[in-house]
């Protein structure tokens, strides 16, 4: 067998994929406005915004950063939850050839500063519920041109008086704060529609985002994604995916952030070309809004992260959903539990699969089957033009099928480097130009991929290497438990222990009754020998567990 498992799907046979004919990210955005420009692009919070509308309010926000002075190049932080505003500010930004830094809206003080600083922003779209940690920080930073938006600025009159009031008087969920000079969002647009914009000319090469990570294991660093990185992403996505997928007839219900690359490209950019329409959550961690906002809509694909979709089942009201036009859902961003799995598949009567990237690789580097084929388990195989191979600690191939070995890539939609930080860079891509994406991963005999585990997060036990995401998956399977993570302790005979922490479904449930359930399923070595309940786990704001969190 092959060592090196190269280009694997393209609609079921190997292939490269054809580029899209658009040098950049606002090219393609014109064109798909102009081709689907009466359809509904996006939806949030009960209002609508067609592409026609879409393309002519981000060219009025492209207009806007040209009056501020902005010129191509130069980078626009945008922190806010999933609005209408954001694709206005995003493909307002690309129009007018800005990088994109894209902002978590949680992020302290410290961080914020920190990633302004870090990538040079000069403007920022900032919600107004945030707006009081700006002004703490922003006389230590770059940044001259300010935006803020509040919460119902896109959804129309009254709608958006009404939400704007009671979210700032009501519920006293924005904070006070001055900032003076800044502009508001309608003050944006209302200056960019009364000057002309100019067109400019970006290449494929210039950065179109810089896209934070490593923060939760590390000072955060930006990954420099290109035009031509996220367009042949999506275009990779795009041929996968159009075995089960139609034009014009596509609503995904996009739940993480845009913010989030996973979200970003697989949803917003991949669905918008399309003609499909984008229904945004604002606040998906409001399980029970949530899903009174999916009852309202005939929605035809998903995605999210295995906490979100284990959430959404065990609410009751879940079960009362129509789920006859949901044609698939997808998982990343963490390993996919298989009970989560079975049930979203018992209780929707449809797929869900597993795919797996990194905000390095824009993101997506595999994708199970959209064809029904049932490969439960696995992160499935190389999306098209995308090559994977497998190391050991020597750096040598992994040639033995079922060994655990690195798994590095190679492929358009890897990123560039990441920003200011050569040597960072050079760590993580080898002589040949592979990316190490640090994820412990197998193959079998039929190309499928399956993550063991991060190669940080591996616990060693007297020599043998336990991966947490197999004993949590174990003790997940318990019905009386709603989540688990397992961490490794220090311990003087072993070396490691493994701890693991759960939360209770079932609040009868005692520490031998895991123990007796793990003896089953696991070996000696990987069995529990601490357990701790907990109310909640730590995570991120896309929902995946902080294991490094739980240790400290």
């Amino acid at each position: 067998m092959e060592k090196i498992w190269l280009n694997h799907y393209t609609n079921g046979v190997p292939g490269t994929i054809v580029p899209f004919e658009q040098k950049n990210l606002a090219q393609l955005f014109d064109e798909t406005c102009q081709k689907y420009a009466s359809n509904v692009a996006f939806i949030n919070l009960g209002s609508e915004l067609t592409f026609a509308e879409i393309n002519k309010l981000a060219e009025e926000f492209a207009s806007f950063l040209q009056k501020q002075g902005l010129e191509p190049g130069d980078r626009i932080a945008l922190q806010m939850p999933n609005l209408l505003q954001f694709p206005i500010a995003l493909f307002g930004a690309l129009k007018a050839g800005l990088t994109v830094v894209n902002t978590n809206p949680l992020y302290t003080e410290h961080e914020m500063e920190h990633q302004f600083n870090d990538s040079g922003a000069k403007a920022i779209v900032i919600l107004s519920n945030f707006a009081s940690k700006l002004e703490k920080i922003i006389d230590k930073t770059p940044i001259e041109t300010v935006v803020v938006t509040q919460l119902g600025d896109m959804l129309g009159f009254p709608k958006s008086l009404l939400i704007n009031s009671v979210v700032k008087h009501v519920k006293k969920m924005v904070p006070k704060y001055y900032l003076p000079g800044s502009f508001s969002f309608h003050q944006a647009l209302n200056i960019g529609a009364k000057n002309k914009f100019q067109h400019i000319n970006v290449d494929s090469d210039d950065l179109a985002f810089l896209q934070y990570t490593g923060g939760t294991t590390g000072v955060s660093k930006g990954a420099m994604l290109t035009h031509d990185n996220i367009l042949k992403n999506v275009k990779q996505i795009r041929e996968f995916m159009t075995v089960a997928l139609k034009e014009n007839e596509e609503m995904i219900v996009t739940a993480l952030p845009l913010y989030h690359i996973f979200s970003l490209t697989a949803n917003f950019l991949n669905i918008f070309t399309f003609g499909g329409t984008n229904l945004l959550i604002t606040n998906p961690k409001d399980i029970k809004g949530f899903i009174k906002t999916l009852s309202k809509y005939d929605y035809t694909i998903m995605t999210g992260v295995n906490t979100l979709y284990n959430a959404l089942m065990n609410h009751e009201d879940f079960k009362t959903l129509n789920f006859s036009k949901l044609k698939i859902s997808i998982a990343g961003g963490m390993a996919l539990q298989t009970y989560v799995c079975e049930k979203w598949k018992k209780l929707t009567n449809s797929s869900l699969i597993e795919g797996y990237g990194l905000t390095e690789c824009s993101p997506v580097v595999t994708v199970n089957p959209l064809d029904g084929t049932d490969i439960t388990g696995t992160i499935g195989m190389p999306i098209p033009s995308t090559d994977i191979k497998l190391i050991d600690d020597d750096g040598n191939e992994v040639t033995k099928l079922g060994d655990p070995g690195e798994l590095c890539v190679k492929g358009p939609q890897v990123m560039r480097g990441y920003w200011q930080r050569a040597e960072e860079t050079s760590s993580v891509f080898d002589s040949d130009g592979w990316f190490k994406t640090g994820d412990i991963a197998t193959v079998n005999d039929k190309g499928y991929f399956k993550i063991v585990d991060r190669k940080k997060d591996m616990i060693l036990v007297s020599g043998f290497n336990v991966y947490p995401n197999e004993i949590e998956d174990v003790v997940c399977k318990m019905d009386e438990v709603l989540e688990a993570a397992a961490i490794g302790l220090p311990d003087e005979k072993s070396g490691e222990v493994v701890k693991i922490f759960v939360v209770k479904k079932d609040q009868s449930l005692t520490k031998e009754q895991i123990l007796a359930h793990c003896k089953e399923h696991l070996t000696g070595y990987k069995m529990p020998k601490v357990i701790e309940f907990k109310d909640d786990l730590p995570k991120t704001n896309v929902g995946k567990i902080l294991r490094r969190a739980l240790k400290e």
